[in-house]
Formats: C-alpha cells, structure tokens, sequence
C-alpha cells in the first residue's frame, strides 16, 4: 500500500488516498532483492491480487494540477496543450481546470492568452498560487511577510509531534500561534527561529535549539534557503520588500488573490461550505479549530480520512470581494426611487463561486440600467411629485396637481386629472436620456432655463379633462356663511372614512356662538 498524492482539478483539493501499488512498482521494489547474493522477495499479498493490480503507477501528469504547466507552455510559446505530444496526455477536463485555475488567478484573458500578470507568475519557480501571492505581496505593501510565509506554504511543516512527547510539542508550538491566523503564526514562528539563531552562536547550539522546540532542523533550513532564494530572486526584478510592518487587511488580502478556492463560510452545522458548495473542517491543528468564524481563507484543501482546510485565517467578505473583483458575480433585484438619496437604488447580491458576500445592499441602479433608472425617476421623483426640488416649475406642477385633486374630492369623482401616461409623456419627451437623478436633472435644468424660462411648466388644460370645467364655485363652495362668520369648508372623497364628505372648520372662541342647527343641512 501507498499514500499517493492525487489533485482533484473541479474542486482544487489534493488527496491523499491509500491506494495499492502498481505491478511496476512491486516490481521495482524487488530488485532490491539479492544486490549482494540471490535473494528472496516474499509479496504479503496473493498472487491473483498481484496480477489485478494495474501494470503502471499513473505519471505524476496525470495526478497533479496542469496550471503550472499550462502557464510554462503558454511563457515558453510551445502550442496549444491540447495538441502538444505528451507520452501520457492529460484529459480535456484537468486541462479545462488548470486553464480555470490561471483566469482565476489573472494570467490568462478571456480568449486564454497570457497577460502581463501571467508572464510575471510564469517567471517566478512557484506553484501558480504561491506566485500570486508573492506579486499581491509587494502591491499590498507586505512583501517581506509574503515571502517568510509562501516559502514556509511551499515546504512541508518545520514543526514536528513526536508520539511519546505530543503533549509537550503542542504546548511548546502554542506560543507561536495567532487566534485568528496560522499565516501570523508561521511569522511568530519565523521570528522566533530568527532570535534562536542569533543567539546560539554555533551551528550545533542551534540544531539543539530546534530540537528543543520541536523543529525539524532539515525543514527549518530549506525554509531559509528558500526565503533567501526568492529574496535574491526579487531584488533581481527589483521589487523592495516593505519596511514599514503590515497590517492584518494587508496580509490576508495578499493571501485571499492566491486562495480565492479555499474560502469558506461558516454553516448552521458548524462545518464550512466551500466552492461548489464542497463541505470541509478547520484542521485540528490549526489555531482557529475551535474558534469558528464566519468566513476563513485556508492555504490548502486537503483530503484524509475527511476534508480538511490547513493554514486558516479569519477574514472578513468585502476583503475577499475586493480581491476577486470582476470574479464576482452580481445580482440585483428591485429597483426603487429613494427620496432622501434623490436616485434610483437598486437591492445588491454578490456572490463568489456559489457563496454569498453580500446578502443584500443598496447601491446606484443608473450605472447599471440607465434607461430603466430614468424610467423609474420620472415616475416617482416627477409624475409621483418624490422629489426634493426648489426648481419653479416643480412647486407650479404640484399646485397645480393638487386643486384638480381639490375638485375630484368636491365632485366626488376620481377621473378629472389626466392619466399619469400624459405626465409622464410630457417629462419623458423633454428629459436628456442621460438623467437618472435628482442631481442629474438639476445640472440640466438650471442650464436648460436659461434658454427657456417655462420649461417643464404644467398648464391647466393639459392636465384637466373637459368635464372638469363644469364645476364651479357655486355649486362647491369653498366657504359657509352663517351668523356673519365665513368657515372654510374641507371636500373629501374617501367612502368609509371618519372624513368622507364635506367638513366645515370652526375655530375654538367661535364655537359657543354657533347652534348645530344649521349644520343639520347639505351645503348647495
């Protein structure tokens, strides 16, 4: 049996299944019988399984992701690796992944052509992710906190847990962790083996250091070489590591443009949901295992005895939106006027691989649909009267609206104003196709009276149909005289309404003077 490395390339997750091995490698194992003298290879297996086995072990090829490799062939000009003579080639699905892998990360365009982003990662000897981290380093400003931590990611962990001293290794490697992230806590670690060595003076002082704490020496000091490689490596391409230390935003949003496939999102059963909604845990190693938050980014997606996400931090939604950017995916619903905004919003959803940033905000439907969002304007800030405006026309228009309103309740009818189409006609067809808002309409308007002082005016006619001539004052008056007093008098025309009907105003020090009698009849 054998622990084989395999990657699965639709969900980005590496396995570690235990799989038996092929003929060639029993095989192979077997010639390390009789080097010396004839010798004999017993199989703790029987021969019918030995001959079902499968005659090859599959090529590291086909096991792994293809997006470093694609990324080379597509730097070095070597073709389409679809048509490219591999002695094993590859299947259209794992290349479909790697060339999925690269667009996420920003190396390849939309027509899968390298971009300038792609050329960068292609000459740096990392994996792709690494790579991109790296880059996002020195743009976020923590360039020198990126290289400590890609070198640790691209190695196997320094620390070790012996089984008859565990106890003892995890209270000692405890110090170096960080509650909300194990990527500050492999820069605690770092600082600590730093210190170490300054002050153990000898190399073998410092191997009994490491020792001492738990450290693998043969790990720690490719951690080193690694880091110093990639420092030389930068400093070629002259790109300076920062001085200043950075800030927890800065680093983990350095990491998210590398690990966009391992975010998670805490659920009710308190396991995370992943992309393609695939479901894992915290590792029980890391520092954040009975911490919990709500949204994590992890270093790697590893498959055992279940799934499980290594090198954890907590990070927060908009720090993953602003990394993936255009990767998002936007859905908006409702579109509405806002009165005390003067625009047209619109309900926001954003999503990232199937989980949802942003349940729900409020942002400016105009950028997104103007043709609709001057629709909607028109008809709530101006048919509707919502808006907030000291424009001449607008008080003119309303008044105007409103002593026809005056009418309908005195005539008890509710068809003496136009239809909103004629109002909304009238707007539409005077109206720039540009403007969608309050301040809009206002930058045009002011501009637009100078030239024509009665823009936008109502007139009556317009907005009265012909029947409403018909009823005059005599018939609906506004005020009722008895005892030589004039009370106003109030039309409304709402049926079932404690008002419905016409009100007549009598002010406080009038009332004793008044008897009920006169009340008793209908006004002409």
């Amino acid at each position: 049996l054998a622990r084989i490395s395999r990657h699965s390339g639709r969900t980005q997750v590496r396995r570690l299944p235990v799989e038996k091995i092929s003929q060639a490698s029993a095989r192979q194992r077997q010639g390390r019988c009789g080097r010396l003298a004839d010798g004999v290879c017993i199989r703790l297996y029987a021969q019918e399984d030995f001959l079902r086995r499968e005659p090859f072990t599959d090529p590291e090829i086909l096991r792994v992701s293809l997006a470093s490799v694609i990324l080379q062939m597509k730097h070095l000009r070597l073709g389409e690796v679809e048509s490219f003579p591999f002695v094993d080639p590859p299947s259209r699905g794992a290349i479909a992944d790697g060339m999925r892998l690269l667009a996420e990360l920003g190396a390849i365009d939309e027509r899968g052509q390298l971009t300038a982003l792609g050329s960068e990662l292609a000459q740096l000897p990392l994996e792709p992710r690494l790579g991109r981290i790296l880059l996002a380093g020195e743009r976020n400003n923590c360039l020198a906190e990126m290289l400590i931590i890609v070198a640790a990611m691209s190695l196997p962990d320094p620390r070790e847990w012996p089984i008859e001293q565990r106890g003892k290794a995890e209270q000692l490697h405890k110090r170096h962790q960080e509650s909300s992230s194990d990527f500050v806590g492999l820069l605690n670690l770092w600082q600590f083996i730093d210190n170490g060595r300054t002050e153990a003076g000898s190399n073998n002082q410092f191997r009994k250091f490491l020792k001492e704490n738990f450290l693998s020496a043969l790990r720690v000091r490719e951690w080193q070489a690694i880091h110093e490689q990639l420092s030389r490596l930068l400093e070629e391409r002259e790109m300076r590591s920062n001085q200043v230390p950075a800030s927890f935003r800065e680093i983990h949003q350095a990491i998210l443009s590398g690990t966009l496939g391992f975010i998670g999102f805490k659920s009710e059963s308190h396991d995370y949901i992943g992309v393609q909604q695939q479901r894992f845990s915290i590792s029980p190693g890391s520092a954040l295992f009975k911490k919990s938050p709500t949204w994590i980014a992890s270093g790697e997606l590893l498959e055992t005895s279940r799934l499980f996400a290594s090198l954890c931090a907590k990070v927060e939604p908009e720090w993953i939106e602003a990394v993936a950017g255009p990767l998002c995916r936007k859905h908006h619903q409702d579109p509405h006027w806002e009165k005390k905004s003067g625009s047209v919003l619109v309900f926001e959803r954003v999503t990232l691989f199937g989980l949802t940033l942003v349940a729900q905000r409020r942002v400016q439907f105009g950028p997104l649909d103007g043709v609709k969002a001057r629709e909607i304007f028109i008809q709530s800030a101006l048919v509707e009267g919502q808006m907030q405006s000291s424009a001449p026309f607008f008080a003119h228009n309303q008044g105007l609206i409103a002593e026809i309103h005056e009418l309908e309740h005195r005539s008890r009818r509710r068809d003496l104003l136009v239809e909103e189409q004629v109002l909304y006609d009238f707007y539409e067809q005077q109206i720039p196709p540009s403007v969608h808002n309050t301040h809009l309409f206002h930058q045009w308007y002011w501009q637009a009276k100078k030239r024509k002082p009665r823009l936008l005016y109502f007139d009556r006619q317009m907005l009265l149909r012909q029947e409403g001539d018909l009823i005059s004052g005599e018939s609906f008056p506004g005020h009722l005289r008895i005892h030589g007093l004039e009370l106003s008098l109030e039309y409304h025309f709402n049926p079932g309404a404690g008002e419905d009907g016409i009100s007549v105003l009598i002010p406080l020090p009038f009332l004793n003077q008044l008897t009920p009698a006169p009340f008793e009849w209908l006004v002409p």
